[in-house]
């Protein structure tokens, strides 16, 4: 499934953020999210700057809604990662599993 990217209502773009406005529907949703979406979650939602950090094809996100005990009345999104290619988990979502993308040659060090 192919998912184009749409501004979500906090306005970042986002692939996973949905909304059909024609003839005056108005229905939007997160498709990573689900049945646990709000719109006011797209604010601390960190998918959108994951995003724009690591463009690895083979990286999958699953995200959850947690409340943190310190802020007991607002919802964040908490994001774990899978590699398919690798088989990894629970890796930074913004580096990478680092057996994907190779540094650079300008990068590594010579002897």
């Amino acid at each position: 499934m192919k998912l184009s990217i749409m501004k979500t209502p906090a306005g970042f773009d986002c692939k996973y953020f949905y909304g059909d406005y024609f003839r005056g529907r108005n229905l939007e949703e997160c498709r990573l999210l689900g049945a646990a979406w709000e719109p006011r979650l797209c604010r601390v939602c960190p998918v959108p700057s994951i995003d724009r950090a690591n463009a690895c094809p083979s990286m999958r996100l699953q995200a959850t809604v947690v409340r943190p005990l310190t802020a007991a009345f607002q919802k964040r999104v908490r994001v774990t990662t899978f590699c398919e290619k690798t088989s990894r988990t629970g890796f930074d979502p913004y580096t990478g599993c680092g057996d994907c993308h190779s540094l650079p040659s300008l990068f590594t060090l010579k002897d």
